[in-house]
């Protein structure tokens, strides 16, 4: 009698099963994501006028160019997808793993670390396989760039700029990653029974320390930071932080248009400490775009200046009530909500990890059969194992930010703003050429803010009022 699919299953070793599992549900989760993205370019195709509810929002050029653009976008994610699931692939089936971890040992043995030291062979590892990384993306981060990017007016960065980021970037991560697992990886060893309980502590205490120093230490080796001059916006915002009792130390402008002319806000810091950043791009005043080319200025020299004849930026008026939208995710506590989601998750994670960490078949699933390295633990456990739990997670995260937008947005138009969100949001989407038209399924798995006609609708309901 032939064998059936099922016996044929069961027949298998449990560590063949394992690893055929991971790379089945790896390929499952690409095919679900190209199926969404496939409906998405179906609606950036067949959708070449403006819908009649945009009529007042967008005129027919920027519909085309946004259009064009997400189309672009779209496409270049479909071949860089692709390619990083079939590396993905051929590094498992070739053992790449195993491979590397080898190569580590004999880097490490030479420099007169034996086996005894894992840790420093893991660090080796590490360094090796974000060298891989950074290198297999660049082809694709300067195709992003200097292709699509450039090829719709954001790309603001020359050559010399990029390269000089990215080495800068590869840099200042391994001075974080580097030490920082090898802290981790110390602390399982010597944990004993609740070693989780510490991983757990030691990750948490690591993340609120890098959100301090982030932006103070970190930003400003890659952006310049100005505080923003005295003025009528600056008093402002002070005004509106106090009246719901925001404790607002300092406010910045970045210089976010010598990369790209993407613009944004973000708030940081902790307990009574907190800064306001905004993007010169976000600012009409400000940004770089609206102003003549300074040629001569050497500091210009970097950024290439192409000036459009377009105002970019909000208003002041429309720059406050972004801030309100901001700030609301601070009153409504949303910023403390997600880092108590994403703590519980790493407590729950670290408890797993301590439960399967003595599986030898985990290890041997992926060529580990005589060593069970912990760091390797921890990617296959993490990166692997977990990963149906973190598709799922990843969208119920995405469904309720975006019920956190709307709660933003109310907030904002509870202070008065709703008129002026209106208006910045239309802007926004205009200057980030955001295509306003969305497949439900796509926006439903992807947007973790929501749809802009969604948003307008719920502050026009307010303006109304």
């Amino acid at each position: 009698a032939m064998a059936l699919p099922g016996d044929l299953w069961a027949e298998l070793p449990v560590e063949r099963r394992i690893f055929c599992s991971v790379l089945l549900f790896s390929w499952a989760v690409y095919l679900w994501e190209a199926f969404l993205a496939h409906r998405q370019r179906r609606v950036y195709r067949t959708t070449t006028h403006v819908p009649q509810e945009l009529g007042q929002i967008m005129d027919s050029e920027t519909f085309e160019k946004s259009r064009l653009y997400q189309l672009d976008k779209s496409t270049f994610s479909f071949w860089s997808g692709l390619y990083s699931e079939i590396e993905g692939t051929m590094i498992l089936l070739c053992g790449g793993i195993p491979f590397l971890w080898k190569l580590s040992g004999q880097i490490s043995g030479r420099a007169g670390f034996g086996p005894e030291y894992e840790i420093v062979q893991s660090l080796v590892f590490l360094l090796l396989a974000t060298l891989f990384s950074a290198v297999t993306g660049l082809p694709w981060s300067l195709y992003n760039t200097f292709v699509i990017e450039e090829k719709h007016g954001f790309n603001q960065q020359t050559l010399g700029f990029f390269f000089k980021d990215a080495i800068k970037k590869f840099f200042v991560t391994q001075c974080i990653l580097l030490p920082v697992t090898s802290l981790l990886l110390y602390i399982i060893k010597i944990g004993g029974d609740y070693f989780f309980i510490y991983a757990w502590l030691f990750t948490l205490v690591v993340s609120l320390v890098l959100v301090t120093i982030y932006a103070d230490y970190i930003a400003p080796l890659f952006d310049k930071f100005i505080p923003l001059p005295e003025g009528e916006l600056k008093q402002q915002i002070e005004t509106m932080a106090k009246s719901i009792d925001f404790p607002l130390t300092k406010v910045y402008v970045v210089e976010g248009s010598k990369r790209s002319s993407h613009s944004n806000a973000y708030f940081y810091g902790f307990f009574k400490n907190k800064r306001i950043v905004l993007f010169d791009t976000l600012l009409e005043d400000y940004s770089a775009l609206n102003k003549e080319p300074a040629g001569e200025d050497g500091e210009n020299e970097e950024t290439k200046s192409k000036t459009k004849n377009k105002k970019q930026g909000c208003k002041n008026e429309e720059v406050l009530a972004v801030l309100g939208h901001e700030l609301g995710h601070w009153k409504l506590g949303h910023t403390v909500k997600n880092i108590i989601i994403s703590q519980m998750n790493s407590f729950l994670c670290f408890f797993l990890f301590a439960v399967l960490i003595g599986q030898k078949e985990l290890f041997a699933a992926f060529g580990f059969y005589d060593t069970q390295p912990t760091l390797i633990g921890l990617m296959i456990i993490f990166q692997f194992i977990f990963s149906p739990y973190n598709e799922v997670l990843s969208f119920c995260l995405t469904v309720l930010s975006r019920r956190f937008e709307f709660q933003a947005d109310a907030f904002a138009k509870e202070l008065g703003k709703a008129k002026d969100l209106y208006s910045a949001l239309i802007k926004l989407n205009k200057d980030n050429l955001g295509f306003p038209v969305s497949d439900w399924i796509f926006s439903m798995w992807h947007y973790s803010h929501p749809p802009l006609l969604e948003r307008l609708q719920a502050l026009k309901d307010a303006k109304q009022e």
